[in-house]
C-alpha cells in the first residue's frame, strides 16, 4: 500500500512540476530574447496577468478555449507594442515603463473582473483538459506525468531546442545578440537595431501573455486577480540564472516548478512544518539559486540602454 502511495506521489510531483514550470518557462523564453536584444521588460508580470484575465473572460463569454488563447496572444502583442513604442521609439526609461505596465495591467484586470463578475469567481468548464500521447503515457512513473498534459505544455518544451537553435545557429540570433551587446556596431553592419528590438519585445509580450493564459485556461480553469503571484518576476530571475540560453533557462524554470510541486506535496503529506514556510519555500529556492549561480553573470552590454542612431546610445 505504501509503495502504491509513493508511486502516485512521485507521479503527481513530476506532473505538478511540469505544469508549474510551463507558464514561467513561456514567459522566460520570450524574456531571454528581449534581454538579449538589450531590453529589460519588467512589464512581464503585468503581461501575464493581462493574458490570464483576457483569455478567461473571452473564453467564458464565447465558451471557446481557442478564442481565449487567441485573445491572450493579441493582448500580449499589443502590450509588447506599447512597451516598444515607449522605450524603443520614444526612448522612455525601460524600468519605469515596465513597472507602469505591470501596475496598469494588474489594476485594469482587477477592475474589469469586478465589473464583469462582481464577487463571483466562475469556472470555465472544459478548460484544463489534457492530451494523452498513446504508448508513451503508459511508461511507469513518468508516463502519465509527462505524456498526459495540456497541448501548450508540449509546445512549450518543444520550443526550447528550437529557440536555442534560433539564438545560436541562425543569422537572426546573431543579430539579436549583436544588438544587445554593441548596437552601434550592428547598425554599422547593416542591421536595423529598432526592428530587431521590436521583434523581440513583441515575441516576449506574446509568450508572457500565453503563460498567463495557460494558468487560467490550461491549468486552473478560473481567474483570480492575484493568481500570478510574482511568476513574471521569477521568469526574469530564471532568464538570468540561465544566462539567456534557452536550454539553461528551461532547467531554471524546472527548478522553480519543482519547488512549487514540492510545496503542494508537503501540504498533502501533512508534514509538520509551518504552512507559511512551505508557501515561502519556492521563492527561497530562487533567492538561494541567485546567490549560488549568478556571481559571474555578465549582463548584455546594452541592457536598458536606449539606442539612438548616430548617437552614443546613452
Amino acid at each position: 500500500m505504501n509503495d502504491i502511495f509513493e508511486s502516485a506521489l512521485i507521479t503527481a510531483i513530476i506532473a505538478s512540476t511540469v505544469r508549474g514550470t510551463t507558464p514561467i518557462l513561456l514567459a522566460a523564453l520570450g524574456e531571454a530574447y528581449v534581454e538579449r536584444s538589450g531590453q529589460l521588460n519588467l512589464g512581464i508580470e503585468g503581461m501575464m496577468v493581462a493574458g490570464a484575465f483576457s483569455s478567461f473572460a473571452v473564453g467564458l463569454k464565447l465558451n471557446s478555449l481557442f478564442y481565449g488563447f487567441l485573445t491572450a496572444a493579441a493582448v500580449g502583442l499589443t502590450l509588447g507594442l506599447v512597451f516598444g513604442i515607449l522605450t524603443i521609439t520614444l526612448r522612455v526609461n525601460q524600468i519605469v515603463v515596465g513597472l507602469g505596465l505591470t501596475i496598469f495591467a494588474h489594476s485594469m484586470s482587477s477592475f474589469l473582473h469586478r465589473v464583469l463578475f462582481g464577487n463571483q469567481f466562475p469556472i470555465l468548464f472544459g478548460a484544463g483538459g489534457t492530451n494523452e500521447i498513446p504508448l508513451l503515457s503508459r511508461i511507469p512513473f513518468i508516463g502519465q506525468a509527462l505524456f498526459n498534459q495540456h497541448w501548450l505544455v508540449y509546445l512549450t518544451f518543444a520550443m526550447v531546442p528550437l529557440l536555442y537553435g534560433l539564438m545560436y545557429q541562425t543569422r537572426f540570433g546573431l543579430r539579436v545578440r549583436a544588438v544587445g551587446e554593441t548596437p552601434w556596431a550592428a547598425d554599422a553592419a547593416g542591421v536595423n537595431v529598432y526592428n530587431i528590438r521590436y521583434y523581440t519585445i513583441l515575441f516576449g509580450g506574446l509568450m508572457a501573455s500565453l503563460g498567463g493564459a495557460f494558468m487560467a485556461l490550461g491549468d486552473l480553469a478560473f481567474f483570480v486577480p492575484d493568481m500570478n503571484m510574482g511568476r513574471g518576476y521569477i521568469a526574469i530571475v530564471v532568464v538570468m540564472l540561465g544566462k539567456w540560453n534557452p536550454i539553461k533557462v528551461c532547467w531554471g524554470g524546472l527548478l522553480f516548478g519543482f519547488a512549487l510541486a514540492l510545496t503542494s506535496a508537503l501540504q498533502v503529506a501533512g508534514i509538520n512544518i509551518s504552512p507559511d514556510f512551505i508557501l515561502m519555500m519556492p521563492y527561497l529556492v530562487v533567492i538561494v539559486a541567485l546567490l549560488v549561480f549568478t556571481k559571474s553573470t555578465d549582463l548584455p552590454s546594452s541592457l536598458c540602454i536606449p539606442y539612438k542612431r548616430g548617437g552614443d546610445g546613452n
